[in-house]
């Protein structure tokens, strides 16, 4: 009878910790989602204020149509991006297309001095700060939730279910990680 107790016991305390790791392992994949939903509110911000910078930027720049035509394809294609993975790497591509449009309005004294221009891009920059708060919220998210599913005892539970390792946001590229250079 004892012995019967015992095994009950153990059997009940299995089953917990594995009810336990389950939820656990649901709520950090939440998690990870719900930050990358967050991020997503920000680019979409972004992406909405990028084409008034150009229109802005094109009535003092016309002559420097094709920055003006490489921000607006890399803001489409980070746009059209279907998977995670995709958005995350077109948006590197982004990033780096508008560091290349607001180095070419310093060439333009009177756009620089323009308040329509100075306050989109004011708001501009505010995104791109929340933005890089958002990756941070989905990179920590992300390592919390990987550490879970590679973790003994519940990679156990992990595999069993199907729970696959997160890409972190990170910086694709060599150019990405250059500073834009401003020529006059």
């Amino acid at each position: 009878m004892i012995v019967l107790i015992i095994v009950v016991v153990l059997l009940l305390i299995i089953i917990g910790w594995f009810v336990g790791t389950y939820n656990s392992l649901i709520n950090l994949r939440n998690r990870v989602q719900e930050a990358f939903s967050t991020m997503d509110v920000y680019l979409k911000k972004r992406y909405d204020l990028i084409p008034n910078v150009v229109e802005t930027v094109k009535g003092y720049a016309k002559h420097e149509k094709s920055t003006l035509e490489n921000v607006i394809k890399a803001r489409n294609s980070a746009m059209s991006a279907t998977s995670a993975d995709e958005e995350l790497a077109k948006q590197g591509e982004l990033t780096q297309t508008l560091g290349k449009l607001f180095a070419l309005a310093e060439q333009y004294p009177d756009l620089k001095a323009n308040q329509n221009f100075l306050e989109l891009q004011n708001q501009l920059e505010t995104v791109e700060v929340d933005i890089a708060n958002a990756r941070k919220y989905y990179n920590g998210s992300v390592l919390q939730y990987n550490n879970k599913i590679q973790q003994v005892p519940s990679n156990i539970v992990a595999s069993l279910f199907k729970f696959t390792v997160e890409k972190m946001y990170e910086v694709d590229s060599e150019e990405e990680r250059k500073n834009v250079k401003v020529e006059f």
